[in-house]
């Protein structure tokens, strides 16, 4: 059982369409985390890329208009690539400071973006990654699916660190397979700045007697390019995401946030015998399971469109 320890969640504006320049804040705002003695810091869902709230990428029903083509083509430049500078900037944050960094970023995989959250570890750089499993409403134009075999959860001398990213939270079979999985540090990027998500994040420390951090943007209009197609109109103050970042212990209760008034870096001191303590009276892929009634199949094979002749 490791020791005590300090957690922190960010919750800042990306700079959309500069992955480089969001990469650049990204990495200074994991060396003031660290400065503070954070050994674990979350990002938001997208932070590198952006999250495109409001957009429509020229889609109407049966239609695709030649401005949302290059829309899409802009969202695809902006999105990184995982061997690209932006991640090379954020190992050197973790090399420096040796803190554990979650976050969302739009990968480029070919002609398709992906919904990821990346793992990158201060001794060992990338370490992991997450893709998106179900992208939610108009999401699913723009971000591919992912699949089963970008479900990890990594020991480390801090706890087990996974990562669930926005609505996959309402995926109870999702849930289960992590809790499964025995994490204990449970990693939220998200988009949703309802208040109705503190209640979800509280659930979910209940339910797998985890700690729960949630990062979520806090971003204006006026963050997007001028020429950025938003349902949301074009005053630069207009606030598209308001945060609403926190952490939670395994018992539900808030040790930080939820935080709406703006960016900032919320921390928390984490007890890793609390999941232990929790788990006491409830667990829920422990004693607490009836595997007899009720059973889960998980598929972590990589889903492959072609596959080649002696491809395993």
């Amino acid at each position: 059982m490791s020791s005590q320890f300090r957690a922190a969640v960010v919750q800042a504006a990306s700079l959309p369409h500069d992955a480089p320049a969001s990469a650049r804040k990204a990495a200074d705002l994991i060396r003031e985390a660290a400065a503070n003695g954070a050994r674990l810091v979350v990002f938001p869902e997208a932070f590198l890329g952006g999250y495109p709230k409001g957009a429509s990428f020229g889609t109407p029903v049966g239609m695709r208009k030649p401005e949302g083509r290059e829309e899409y083509r802009r969202y695809h430049e902006a999105a990184i690539a995982l061997d690209g500078p932006e991640v090379g900037l954020l190992a050197e944050a973790t090399a420096a400071t040796g803190a554990f960094v979650v976050i969302g970023v739009i990968e480029r995989d070919g002609g398709t973006v992906y919904c990821t959250a990346l793992f990158l570890d201060g001794e060992k750089g990338l370490v992991a990654k997450h893709r998106k499993l179900m992208p939610t409403g108009a999401e699913r134009l723009i971000w591919g699916f992912g699949d089963g075999s970008t479900m990890p959860v990594i020991e480390t001398p801090l706890g087990r660190i996974g990562a669930v990213i926005c609505w996959e939270n309402y995926m109870p079979m999702m849930r289960m397979a992590m809790y499964d999985q025995g994490v204990t540090l449970y990693c939220a990027p998200t988009a949703d700045d309802r208040d109705s998500w503190a209640a979800t994040m509280r659930h979910i420390a209940l339910e797998g007697r985890c700690f729960v951090l949630s990062a979520c943007q806090h971003i204006t209009r006026g963050a997007y390019p001028a020429d950025f197609d938003c349902a949301l109109g074009d005053d630069p103050d207009t606030v598209l995401l308001r945060g609403g970042s926190m952490i939670v212990a395994p018992l539900g209760t808030v040790l930080a946030g939820p935080h709406f008034g703006g960016e900032i870096i919320l921390y928390a001191d984490i007890d890793p015998a609390d999941v232990v303590r929790g788990k006491y009276d409830f667990d829920v892929a422990g004693h607490y399971a009836r595997p007899d009634i009720f059973t889960l199949t998980v598929n972590v094979a990589a889903q492959c469109a072609v596959r080649r002749a002696g491809q395993a």
